[in-house]
């Protein structure tokens, strides 16, 4: 684990929100020089503490009105490898992320449609036909805040 002081915090804070933000715009905002805040992102980086930059899209202008969480139980282990699942789900476009977890279900995919109807498509033709669903249950997501995490 990387310690981290309240400079870091705040930087990973404010790159959280704005991963475009300039070393110069946040040297200006935290009060400290420009080498400062490079050299504190790349030892963040170098720490594998910034693992990336990513491009938040607006999937409802791209025209996904809907976006679902399933939860995905596999019925038959040991005949399918979780790889072969992963891989599978992976491969179809409307899946954003494929989540390993533990619980009530193996799996937790995100799936973006253009609406109900399109997502039922997907659904049938796609997700039910990968190697080893079992149990599906589908939570349509109404809402979405994002927040910092354990930055605060």
């Amino acid at each position: 684990m990387t310690d981290l002081d309240a400079l870091d915090r705040r930087l990973l804070r404010a790159l959280v929100a704005d991963a475009t933000a300039t070393a110069g715009e946040l040297a200006r905002r935290f009060g400290c020089s420009q080498p400062v805040v490079w050299r504190r992102i790349r030892r963040l980086q170098e720490a594998g503490v910034i693992a990336g930059r990513r491009v938040d899209l607006d999937l409802g202008r791209l025209g996904f009105g809907v976006s679902v969480f399933l939860g995905v139980k596999l019925a038959t282990r040991g005949r399918v490898s979780l790889e072969d699942f992963e891989r599978a789900a992976s491969a179809i476009p409307e899946v954003q992320m494929v989540e390993h977890v533990l619980g009530l279900y193996d799996y937790r995919l995100r799936v973006v449609a253009r609406d109900l109807a399109d997502f039922e498509r997907v659904l049938r033709r796609r997700i039910m036909t990968l190697p080893g669903v079992g149990d599906v249950e589908a939570n349509v997501l109404l809402s979405e805040e994002r927040l910092a995490g354990p930055l605060g």
